[in-house]
């Protein structure tokens, strides 16, 4: 659990419900020319190369989704491509979003980065390449000490989080989703790109949510402690082995828990009408 530059996802995880997230996070070119190889085997200098003969693709089945959007498909004309959409993800934040939570947001490659960021959730830890948002301001609070009766999170760091669980918890999950069918094409651009392409990123948002809804909800105030690099763990070792997504959720008090948690069950319920 880092102390100094904890990132809120919670934020990020209702803002990217209208985004995706592509691997190529911070590379100029976010992905390789269609049946390129980023590893081509070179020839020796002065030695011609013999291509042995392709063979023919193997076809394989569509991946029939999980969970179908409902989607008007005639709304895509106006989308612009993948690699220009920054101002059009932008623009639909805006109109959900303040602007001093979006500041938190880097802005390039900004439907790559948010796919990618939500995909990351349930990892043990969070590549820094995955990032969408920067590190929230301030520190983690704690009180307490380890001679005498250890150190806990403290009842003030909840209001570190405060603006940002309000932001997401305030926002109609009707209005964030149908934002979010509207850059559809987008996000699954993005995802295929990613590596996966049969796969359908509404039905990895579906398991990430799932998977946050899966968090323990332990007693607080829970008990961490400095790991060999100086930042905070949790010292019960059932709560460190979480993903990062879910010991986000463990870092709230109990009643920024629920709320996030009701958000995340409504934003569900409405990615998966299509279902």
């Amino acid at each position: 659990m880092k102390d100094r530059k904890a990132v809120w996802p919670w934020v990020v995880a209702g803002v990217a419900v209208v985004g995706g997230a592509g691997w190529w996070l911070f590379r100029d070119n976010l992905s390789p020319a269609p049946g390129a190889s980023p590893f081509a085997a070179q020839a020796p200098a002065g030695e011609s190369r013999i291509e042995p003969p392709a063979a023919a693709p193997e076809a394989q089945p569509a991946q029939i989704p999980q969970h179908p959007l409902e989607r008007d498909d005639s709304a895509d004309a106006g989308l612009p491509a993948l690699g220009d959409s920054d101002a059009t993800a932008q623009q639909a934040l805006a109109s959900l979003f303040a602007s001093d939570v979006l500041a938190l947001l880097r802005q390039d490659h900004l439907v790559q980065r948010l796919v990618m960021h939500i995909d990351n959730l349930t990892q043990p830890a969070m590549p820094s390449n995955a990032l969408a948002a920067r590190p929230l301001p301030g520190s983690l609070q704690v009180e307490g000490d380890a001679a005498s009766g250890g150190v806990r999170i403290a009842a003030a760091n909840a209001a570190r989080y405060a603006p940002w669980v309000k932001a997401f918890t305030a926002v109609d999950a009707d209005a964030l989703v149908a934002a979010y069918l509207r850059l559809y094409p987008l996000v699954q651009e993005a995802w295929r790109e990613a590596g996966h392409p049969d796969g359908h990123f509404n039905d990895r948002l579906v398991a990430v949510i799932d998977h946050l809804l899966q968090a323990p909800e332990p007693a607080r105030p829970l008990e961490v402690e400095l790991d060999e690099r100086g930042r905070y763990r949790f010292v019960d070792p059932g709560l460190q082995s979480r993903s990062v997504g879910q010991k986000l959720l463990l870092r709230l008090d109990a009643e920024q828990s629920r709320a996030v948690r009701q958000q995340l069950r409504a934003i569900r319920a409405a990615v998966t009408r299509g279902g």
